[in-house]
């Protein structure tokens, strides 16, 4: 069945460097369509999927850029799962920023986020949950075991 809402992304000139490198990111993942002008060596569109969900990525030149409206969630299973994403899109060029979210080198915001996190942070312990808050805001990347430790009081 095809998917009736696709993201789009503009990029300059790298949108199959791009896709190239976010499926290797993610089990799953793969190049659907490569798409040339004739005799063009960069590609106009390239559509691809990243564990199941299709995006269309396009090099529109360099008149638009990415910004922290929109961002790309991703649910984690375990806390390496989020060190290792954590590294590899804020490696050559990426930037770290606060709560869980980064740049990658293309400048898509992402959310690395470990599963458990919502939880913590809405304790039925309204306490707790402020402790938590307090530790995931010190924090770039989320280390879900300190935060436990933090909302523990320990």
């Amino acid at each position: 069945m095809a998917q009736k809402i696709t993201t789009f992304l503009w990029f300059d000139n790298q949108a199959e460097e791009a896709a190239a490198f976010y499926t290797s990111l993610f089990a799953g993942s793969r190049i659907v369509s490569v798409q040339r002008p004739p005799g063009a060596e960069v590609a106009m569109t390239v559509e691809f999927e990243l564990a199941g969900q299709r995006y269309l990525a396009l090099n529109g030149g360099p008149e638009h850029s990415f910004t922290e409206a929109v961002s790309l969630f991703v649910d984690c299973e375990s806390q390496e799962e989020v060190d290792e994403l954590w590294a590899r899109l804020t490696a050559d060029g990426g930037e770290e920023g606060p709560c869980g979210w980064l740049k990658d080198r293309w400048g898509l915001s992402w959310q690395i986020i470990p599963r458990g996190l919502p939880e913590l942070l809405g304790d039925p312990d309204p306490e707790r949950a402020r402790r938590a808050m307090k530790a995931m805001r010190s924090m770039s990347r989320i280390d879900l075991r300190a935060m436990e430790e933090a909302a523990d009081g320990r």
